[in-house]
């Protein structure tokens, strides 16, 4: 287990607090006060996916990320962000990580409400770098006890109308290559039809590996936006952060996600995304 001392946890509470805790304390707590107030839309999409099997054409997709569940994002409001996704009867829930923001609190309401829902085809879970700054495991250990499958470097097969579906995820990675080794550990000699990678980094390797689709989060669409233009944005370490981009014949779809890392969207609203991937011609 990380400790609370590591570097990396030290930086990111400066970080929290310069971004954070310093502003709302000027402000008198207004300034969460709003961001809390904020609401999450729900996008729905429609995937032309070319390496998609067309056995599965129609598969609905519900794609969360980056809850940073702590100051930025009550247990509460990410509780009631998985209980919208009721009456959109998705077949299956896929979670790209960073699901806590800095100290690894009781989360297991929110597995909870994933697994009420009972996606047909299961609830997956990769793990952000966020959710490695405390206690990664015990995070692994509430998602499991809640039904939810968390993907470390590893693939599952699960059976939609008598085809299979091959789902992958790997671990927190920072640099393409770092993604590349945790893509080929994952798939060994194997094929997925959907992987899912907190960075979107793992995109052209997954490419290459011929991987249909790929559901990332990590770079919260920058946060601040153009309007119309939500590629246009901050996370300027990222040349794919926000919507669906293509390379060669795979997908890959970055969810700007539901919380923060600093109390400020503009342009850039919190976003679940209902995606329906269909199979398409080859390019």
């Amino acid at each position: 287990m990380p400790s609370k001392r590591s570097a990396k946890y030290r930086r990111a509470k400066w970080r929290h607090f310069l971004f954070t805790i310093g502003p709302n304390r000027l402000t008198g707590g207004r300034l969460l006060d709003r961001h809390h107030a904020g609401g999450v839309v729900t996008r729905h999409i429609e995937i032309e996916c070319p390496l998609w099997p067309r056995e599965l054409d129609g598969v609905r997709i519900a794609h969360v990320s980056d809850f940073h569940i702590g100051d930025l994002l009550p247990l509460d409001k990410a509780v009631r962000v998985i209980e919208q996704l009721e009456d959109e009867r998705p077949d299956m829930i896929c979670n790209t990580g960073d699901v806590i923001d800095l100290d690894c609190i009781d989360v297991r309401p929110m597995f909870e409400a994933m697994r009420k829902l009972s996606p047909p085809l299961g609830n997956y879970l990769v793990l952000g770098n966020h959710d490695e700054l405390d206690d990664p495991d015990l995070l692994r250990r509430m998602a499991r006890a809640s039904g939810i499958t968390v993907l470390d470097n590893e693939m599952v097969q699960v059976e939609h109308e008598g085809r299979r579906l091959a789902v992958g995820g790997i671990e927190w990675a920072r640099t393409p290559d770092a993604c590349s080794r945790q893509i080929d550990r994952a798939m060994g000699d194997g094929t997925i039809d959907i992987l899912l990678s907190h960075n979107p980094k793992a995109f052209d390797h997954a490419s290459e590996r011929g991987v249909p689709l790929v559901l990332s989060g990590h770079t919260h669409g920058g946060q601040v936006a153009r309007k119309d233009r939500p590629d246009a944005n901050l996370a300027i370490a990222h040349r794919r952060s926000a919507g669906l981009y293509e390379h060669g014949d795979s997908r890959l779809f970055v969810t700007v996600g539901v919380g923060a890392w600093f109390p400020v969207r503009m342009n850039c609203p919190a976003e679940i995304a209902i995606l329906t991937v269909r199979s398409g011609s080859r390019n």
